[in-house]
């Protein structure tokens, strides 16, 4: 494993901000990783870039995650269970089941990252979260150097949130993640314009036409980051109580909402920024994409902090109009 020594970070996150690391190394086989405690500490772990935000220089080590590989471990009759290593990007790992004709992940297409990333987030999109396909998660405890395995309900999996994101953060590198696919899918087509996109596809539901149609939607509403910087989705969508909701509705009579049990709602905060003003907003290189509001954009040579900026006052706002205190979807370094 060679150690880089004061390296850019602009080809590694999807924002496109040039901010150095002091040290960089890629892990790319399992071997690696026993050499983890013989590298200048304290290390930071960075997988596709597409989940952060960086505001200033790294002055640690910088783990890239590039383990590779999928592998069968065993099928019956009803499901598949896949081993997939965590550097493998999440795209095309969809693109893999959904050509064997495997269930389960088809609506989470075209979301960026890798598959390491995606349990620490518990990614999600179109009425689907991946713990629902969750079989178990390995990682590497960077402190006690050995092995782990956890099974799905020791992930603590909540709204984009995971035992990784909490108790485990900055401890541990995933290494790999067991999937449960299914070879007899129930489509969820319910939710966004999935439906809609099918019939303009004129193409009945399958896990190869839920996914394309996946595709077609986030094409048409998000910048592509290879074109234009960002991170997606910078917010999470808030949850609030009936009664807040029912207080609000007296005022905002077109405000969304999605019940989520026990007395919560809700409330898209793409729809909450763009009541404050701010979609397709720009100063400078650091903008509100004008097709999403939920999505942070870098047109050139903005920097971090000037993105971070842009999100604090977009917090500010939404909780002076709507008293709703958004929380940032998106990792800060």
């Amino acid at each position: 494993m060679q150690l880089q020594h004061h390296i850019s970070l602009l080809p590694y996150n999807t924002f496109g901000i040039d901010v150095p690391a002091a040290h960089l190394a890629i892990i790319t086989t399992p071997q690696h990783l026993h050499h983890i405690s013989q590298l200048p500490q304290p290390v930071r772990i960075l997988g596709g870039g597409s989940n952060i935000l960086l505001t200033a220089p790294v002055p640690d080590v910088v783990l890239l995650n590039r383990l590779m590989g999928i592998e069968l471990l065993h099928q019956d009759q009803d499901h598949v269970w896949l081993s997939v290593s965590a550097g493998e990007l999440w795209h095309d790992l969809v693109l893999h089941a959904i050509g064997q004709g495997w269930g389960g992940i088809e609506n989470l297409a075209l979301i960026p990252g890798t598959v390491g990333a995606a349990p620490i987030q518990n990614i999600g999109a179109y009425g689907v979260e991946v713990c629902s396909t969750v079989e178990s998660v390995t990682y590497w405890h960077l402190t006690d150097r050995n092995f782990v395995t956890l099974i799905t309900p020791d992930c603590k999996f909540g709204y984009r949130d995971s035992i990784f994101k909490q108790e485990l953060k900055g401890k541990v590198l995933i290494t790999s993640v067991v999937f449960k696919l299914t070879k007899h899918p129930t489509f969820n087509t319910s939710y966004g314009a999935i439906e809609q996109e099918l019939q303009q596809m004129n193409a009945p539901p399958s896990v190869q036409s839920i996914a394309q149609a996946v595709i077609n939607i986030r094409t048409s509403k998000l910048p592509n980051p290879k074109i234009t910087g960002n991170a997606g989705s910078f917010f999470k969508n808030p949850t609030i109580s009936h009664t807040q909701y029912s207080q609000l509705l007296a005022q905002h009579a077109a405000m969304p909402h999605y019940p989520v049990g026990n007395g919560w709602v809700k409330i898209p905060a793409a729809w909450l920024i763009e009541q404050c003003g701010w979609k397709g907003y720009r100063k400078g290189d650091a903008g509100v994409h004008n097709k999403q509001a939920l999505v942070l954009v870098n047109y050139g040579a903005a920097t971090g902090n000037e993105l971070w900026q842009l999100s604090s006052n977009i917090v500010d706002s939404v909780l002076q109009k709507f008293g709703i205190e958004l929380e940032r979807e998106v990792q800060v370094w």
